[in-house]
């Protein structure tokens, strides 16, 4: 266990999705949901497949002892993102990032509920002060909480879209937790894209178009940086408890600030500015009471070291 090797690759997974989460958001207004799902798996593939030959495992790397729990992560990992990229389609970048702040929370209960990690309260402190910093940022541009604004149908399913993606996906890192300790990262993350491209078929009934060729690129770029931040996210579990690197999904709001303002021209408020210092305050908490944890394990082993 590396608890600060497992938090720099999810702030590097996080990052890499937002990227996703843009091209699909640029698509999102001629391109539904279930498409977007099929290209951002299918295209992810490759990726996968190239970073096994790196890693010199193509012919071990893809075999499995838990056919059922690959199928299981990818039901909730593929609904949590097809609830994710509707909500991503009818809510405002900064809108829709913060809803799906549920799951990390979610996550850090279903681990000790399920896993059995130990989550200590400043865990759970932290993350409960990453949420006040998220309810912040989200209150004044939810227009479901706004007693003067009617809220549209859109706007409704997209809230609810999001809330559901979020539990999908505190769900789907559960069954990554779980399969890590027999399975291969190139393993879960391929079986995971694999499943997601079968499921997303189910929706081509419901209304599939021929991308424009911005479109098809936005739609190839979403696969392929899904399928680069998918490993970088399954890693990270290697390292680190669940309860530990989960906070640090509160990483996406500051980039969906910032990349919401210059790519969408969604100006951040003050209220997004003073809930991003509690997100970050609470990250920069969590980085130095681990680091502090590790020195008195350290020092806890070398005292029962016998010595001679």
């Amino acid at each position: 266990m590396n608890p600060l090797r497992g938090i720099g690759l999810k702030v590097l997974s996080v990052t890499v999705f937002t990227m996703m989460a843009i091209c699909i958001k640029a698509s999102a207004p001629h391109v539904p949901p279930g498409e977007a799902v099929f290209f951002r798996s299918f295209f992810a593939m490759p990726v996968i497949i190239i970073w096994l030959i790196w890693q010199h495992d193509l012919r071990h790397g893809l075999e499995t002892r838990h056919p059922l729990g690959h199928l299981w992560r990818g039901l909730v990992g593929t609904s949590a993102m097809g609830f994710g990229f509707t909500a991503l389609g009818l809510l405002p970048l900064p809108e829709a990032t913060a809803l799906g702040y549920a799951a990390p929370l979610l996550t850090v209960i279903l681990a000790a509920m399920f896993l059995g990690e130990r989550v200590r309260a400043f865990r759970l402190t932290a993350v409960f002060v990453g949420l006040i910093g998220v309810v912040i940022v989200l209150l004044p541009n939810l227009t479901l909480v706004k007693p003067d604004s009617a809220a549209t149908a859109a706007q409704t399913v997209g809230a609810m879209a999001a809330l559901l993606g979020a539990v999908s996906a505190a769900m789907a890192q559960v069954f990554v937790r779980k399969l890590i300790h027999t399975e291969k990262t190139g393993t879960i993350v391929f079986y995971f894209s694999l499943t997601a491209s079968v499921l997303s078929l189910v929706t081509l009934p419901f209304g599939w178009v021929v991308p424009l060729p911005l479109e098809a690129a936005l739609l190839v770029s979403a696969g392929v940086l899904g399928g680069v931040g998918q490993i970088l996210l399954t890693e990270s579990y290697r390292h680190a408890e669940t309860g530990v690197i989960a906070p640090f999904e509160y990483v996406s709001m500051l980039l969906a600030l910032i990349l919401g303002y210059v790519i969408f021209d969604e100006l951040p408020t003050r209220s997004m500015l003073i809930g991003a210092a509690l997100i970050v305050a609470a990250g920069l908490f969590i980085i130095w009471r681990e680091r502090r944890l590790g020195i008195q394990r350290a020092a806890s082993r070398k005292v029962m070291t016998p010595q001679g």
